[in-house]
C-alpha cells in the first residue's frame, strides 16, 4: 500500500513496490494522503515515487470484470483520482523509475512534472489495444497535458515510449540514470515548494477547468466481451 513520508519541504509518496493497480483500497490510500499533504504547513512539495519494475499498471481490470455491477462507482473513483491530482494546491512531481502504463499513466499526467529512467521502463496509454475508449474526462486531460501531436499518437497508436523516447514526445522534461532520479526530483521540488498554496490550485483548476469538469461526470468503461 502507499505510503508517505515528510523530509523538510518535500514529501515523498511511495505507491508500492508490485504492480500498484487502482484497486479501491490503493485509491484511498492514494487520495489520503494528498490530503495530507495539502493541509500541511510551511513550504511544500510532492514526490509521487514507486519501488521496482513498475510505476503502475493502471486499472484493476480482474476485479472490474468480476464487479461491474459497481463498474460505475469505481470509475468515478479513478476520475476523482485524476481531478484530485490536477487540483492539489502543491507542486507535483511524478518520478517513473519504471513501466508507467494505462490509468498509472494518466496519474503521471495528472502531475506538474514527471522524470523518467532513461534505459528501462515504457509509458504507454494501451487502450486501443485493449480494447477499451478513454472516458471524455480522460481523454480532456491527456490532450491538456501533451501536445496535439503527442496525445494523438499516444492514444490511437498505444506505443510505448522509453526515457529518452518520452523526452523527445515531451511526456517527460527529463531522462536519467535510475540513480540520479531521485536526487534531481529532489532538489526541482526544493526550488518549487515555496509555490504552494491556494493560488497555485486555482491557477491549477482554471487551467484544466474543461478536464476537471468532464472527470467528475459519471463515466462508463466499454470494456470488451
Amino acid at each position: 500500500m502507499p505510503t508517505l513520508q515528510r523530509h523538510d519541504d518535500v514529501f515523498i509518496l511511495d505507491l508500492g513496490d508490485g504492480e500498484n493497480r487502482f484497486t479501491q483500497a490503493w485509491m484511498t490510500s492514494v487520495s489520503d494522503a494528498l490530503d495530507e499533504v495539502d493541509t500541511a504547513e510551511g513550504p511544500r512539495a510532492l514526490l509521487t515515487v514507486a519501488t521496482g519494475k513498475i510505476w503502475s499498471n493502471g486499472l484493476d481490470l480482474d476485479w472490474l470484470v468480476a464487479n461491474l455491477d459497481h463498474a460505475g462507482e469505481y470509475v468515478a473513483q479513478v476520475q476523482g483520482l485524476f481531478a484530485r491530482t490536477l487540483s492539489t494546491q502543491v507542486p507535483t512531481i511524478a518520478v517513473l523509475q519504471g513501466h508507467t502504463f494505462a490509468a498509472g499513466a494518466l496519474l503521471a499526467l495528472a502531475h506538474d512534472v514527471r522524470i523518467m529512467r532513461s534505459d528501462r521502463g515504457f509509458f504507454c496509454l494501451p487502450e486501443v489495444d485493449l480494447g477499451i475508449p478513454f472516458s471524455p474526462g480522460m481523454s480532456a486531460m491527456i490532450q491538456a497535458r501533451l501536445s496535439h501531436a503527442t496525445a494523438h499518437e499516444s492514444m490511437t497508436t498505444g506505443r510505448r515510449y522509453g526515457g529518452e523516447e518520452a523526452l523527445e514526445a515531451g511526456i517527460v522534461s527529463a531522462a536519467l540514470p535510475l540513480d540520479d532520479l531521485l536526487p534531481a526530483a529532489t532538489e526541482l521540488a526544493k526550488t518549487q515548494a515555496p509555490k504552494a498554496g491556494p493560488t497555485l490550485r486555482t491557477i491549477r483548476t482554471t487551467m484544466y477547468r474543461h478536464a476537471i469538469d468532464l472527470l467528475g461526470e459519471p463515466a462508463a468503461l466499454d470494456l470488451p466481451g
